[in-house]
């Protein structure tokens, strides 16, 4: 196994490493396969940043819970999708389709039609994704636009090709249909819900279109294992869904992760589609499928297709994704350090897919939380799967610098999601209310762009909604089940923390009381900031105090957050490393310093700076720290108010080093949708914010030598740290433009200023 395991790798590395030189533009350092095996749960998303629909090889049938697209370690590719899967996360994709092409007789079930391929010739890439499928006869090859992709099947013998459309419906429902009038297959993928409402109906469905560069001579459809010559439509009719087995989910110190000992191979239902064929063609030649995808109708996925790819030229659309994929990514540049730039740029990649535009190229978009309404943005592009309790810590921060008029866009299309269903949605996902994890950091998210002086969305709606969300909860106990409003406010009013007696029934994470507490604590807190800002002073005085909930369970005999009854009780037994239901994902040792509003407070209620240097010594050095798992993220960062900054230095500089790599196993962790990357990507700068709604950024320990950020605004931000790419970590004097930063601190301002950053590195630390 170990032999194995050792070709694997080196095999990885022989297909996709790039030929480094110096006309080696930022894509070419991306390596898309990084974290597509064990923890990472992410896949080679083609396409463009923020795509309605990325395009990948799929090598894992149907929309099932943690389970991904595609795994490197897998031997066979089932076909290529259109996907929604939340990169790096373990939730079901929905909405999505699959392709497949061969030459020959048709198989049409994933398994029975699932290609052997050369890993040599698979070349993976943000804009394309291609390879020889053995088994199948033909060099496959797929990039994409926005809302839109586009695939070239070119035949490795001569024969009798064939194009198959597999609708992967989570509730084996929907319908394909092939029009041989206008050469054309369209469908209809209806998506379903997960956490709140898991399994409904969501009330909008995925719609496809798709076409082909030559006339097919025969059609029809299939279900299972069977085929029907001549038939133009198949639905689903509910086909029942199953799977062969169920993921057996590896748990760390910390969390859940998606990586399996244990996971399905395949589904097993009876699978439904259409196919073409294309008779007696000969080695060499192509069958080029254009395909458009919409969440509105078939006739806006055909809007879209024609929209964005108005060419047969497969070879056009790529170089159009990649030019746009060197633009996003070319926002940063990174020098020296060959290993490190590889991690780095596939890090920003990772950061750059979501959330998911949501809106046509006419504006069209499904209306939140409704049933086949319709909704069109005036001015902006409408975004949906946000996974909020991930990335307000790191990617929406890091989107405030690289793209900050997207990231408004994605604070308008959450405060509409607010507006059309009432309440701020908690982690708006599949276009609905979830009530997913704990906190309520939409509000979060919005504050930290208005406080960094980003506009162009209406502040004082915003504040109703998130003041709501504070206070009420709905009359309505089924839009409650729902997912609106924050889980356990009415005792989190009524005591200022979760008393264990609340088990949180109406959410998918039950419990967590403890968590919940801290987290709204700091959603109030930042809530209190904004107030304040707009000049309600008896809101910010308000929300300023319930900032101080965390002290409410913070027992101060054990210096460790703790499980508290109604009567004020702690939970006994305790022990700091346990798991307990009353914690998210994670220990006592950790989320005691989710305390990122007050980490003066939290130091002296420590017993003052020693003693909580001394608490973070413990955490780190009883292997307690568990950075696959978002609530750490920050804490390394933690040592700067205690006049340690070294100590954050030398965590920092040892996370990025043990925690990220180049490989499929490159990543620690689930990427939850760009999260654990865009803590790289910052940190790697030097920098991380960590106070999510106050802006400024806390210092760390650049990576590099050299970085420079390329600002929207035309300016520069030079970053310059020589010897860091060398092995120096500790920092030892910091400039800007010329004069000395006093404290640990960067400014948001300072840093979209533009101007000179640099570090003055050294191999021991500054005591």
């Amino acid at each position: 196994m170990h032999l194995l395991r050792s070709v694997r790798v080196l095999v990885f590395f022989a297909a996709i490493t790039p030929l480094l030189n110096a006309q080696a533009t930022p894509v070419d350092w991306v390596h898309p396969t990084v974290g597509t095996s064990k923890e990472g749960q992410t896949y080679p998303a083609t396409g463009v940043p923020f795509a309605m629909t990325h395009w990948t090889p799929q090598t894992r049938a149907g929309e099932i819970k943690c389970i991904a697209p595609y795994y490197f370690t897998d031997e066979k590719i089932q076909g290529f999708r259109g996907s929604h899967f939340l990169s790096g996360s373990c939730v079901p994709d929905y909405g999505s389709f699959t392709l497949m092409a061969g030459v020959g007789a048709m198989q049409t079930t994933a398994t029975a039609r699932a290609s052997s391929f050369d890993r040599a010739t698979e070349h993976a890439s943000p804009y394309s994704y291609a390879v020889d499928l053995k088994d199948a006869g033909v060099h496959a090859e797929i990039t994409g636009t926005t809302r839109s992709g586009i695939m070239r099947f070119t035949l490795a013998k001569t024969g009798d090709a064939w194009v198959l459309v597999d609708s992967n419906a989570r509730g084996g429902d929907g319908w394909v249909q092939v029009d041989e009038a206008h050469q054309q297959i369209t469908g209809e993928v209806p998506v379903r819900r997960e956490y709140a409402g898991s399994g409904k109906l969501a009330g909008f469905s995925s719609y496809f279109v798709v076409e082909f560069d030559k006339p097919f001579k025969q059609s029809g459809t299939w279900v299972g294992s069977k085929t029907t010559d001549g038939s133009t439509k198949q639905t689903g009719d509910g086909l029942p869904l199953g799977v062969t087995n169920i993921p057996k989910m590896m748990t760390s110190v910390g969390g859940a992760s998606a990586a399996a000992q244990t996971m399905p191979t395949a589904s097993n239902r009876p699978g439904f589609g259409t196919y073409v064929r294309f008779p007696a063609l000969t080695q060499g030649d192509a069958v080029v499928a254009r395909i458009g995808t919409s969440f509105v109708s078939v006739e806006e996925a055909r809007k879209n297709l024609h929209a964005e790819i108005p060419t047969w030229s497969f070879d056009t659309v790529r170089d159009q994704a990649k030019a746009a994929w060197n633009k996003a990514l070319g926002a940063i540049e990174v020098k020296d350090n060959i290993p490190a730039r590889t991690v780095f740029y596939t890090a920003l990649y990772h950061a750059l897919l979501h959330p998911r535009t949501y809106s046509d190229v006419s504006g069209s978009y499904p209306r939140f939380a409704s049933n086949h309404q319709v909704e069109h943005t005036t001015g902006f592009t409408y975004y949906d799967d946000f996974s909020m309790w991930d990335t307000f810590r790191a990617q929406h921060p890091l989107l405030t610098i690289l793209d900050p008029t997207r990231n408004v866009q994605m604070v308008q299309s959450l405060i509409a999601k607010g507006e059309q269903g009432g309440y701020l949605p908690i982690f708006p996902a599949w276009n609905s209310y979830t009530s997913e994890m704990v906190g309520d950091h939409a509000s979060v998210t919005i504050i930290d762009a208005y406080q960094k002086g980003l506009r162009g969305f209406d502040i004082e709606k915003a504040y109703t909604l998130m003041r709501k969300n504070a206070m009420e909860i709905p009359q309505s106990r089924e839009e409650y089940r729902d997912g609106k409003g924050r889980r356990g406010l009415p005792s989190y009013l009524q005591y200022g923390y979760i008393p264990l007696e609340d088990h949180i029934d109406d959410a998918f994470h039950k419990n967590e009381q403890v968590s919940r507490t801290l987290e709204y604590a700091y959603d109030d807190a930042i809530l209190g900031d904004l107030a304040a800002t707009l000049g309600k002073s008896e809101d910010a005085a308000m929300f300023h105090t319930r900032g101080e909930n965390w002290r409410k369970v913070f027992d101060p005999e054990t210096r460790f957050s703790r499980g508290r009854n109604s009567d004020g009780s702690w939970v006994s037994p305790f022990d700091p490393a346990g798991k307990y239901t009353w914690i998210t994902e994670g220990l006592p040792w950790q989320y005691t310093f989710f305390v990122p509003q007050n980490v003066p407070g939290l130091a002296e209620a420590m017993g003052g700076n020693a003693a909580f240097v001394k608490k973070l010594d413990g955490l780190f050095d009883g292997k307690f720290y568990d950075h696959g798992n978002e609530p750490s993220h920050h804490i390394a960062y933690l040592y700067d108010a205690g006049g340690a900054a070294w100590k954050t230095q030398r965590e920092v500089r040892s996370l990025m080093e043990s925690e990220y790599r180049d490989g499929p196993d490159g990543l620690a962790g689930n990427d939850d949708a760009g999260q654990m990357s865009a803590w790289y990507v910052l940190s790697a700068l030097g920098f991380y914010q960590v106070v999510p709604g106050r802006p400024e950024y806390w210092l760390g320990s650049p990576r590099f030598d050299d970085a420079t950020i390329h600002l929207p605004s035309g300016k520069t931000l030079q970053i310059n740290a020589p010897g860091a790419g060398s092995g120096k970590v500790y920092v030892h004097r910091v400039t800007l433009n010329g004069k000395p930063l006093s404290g640990y601190k960067l400014k948001y301002d300072e840093i979209i200023n533009g101007g000179t950053l640099r570090f003055q590195m050294n191999n021991t630390p500054a005591k």
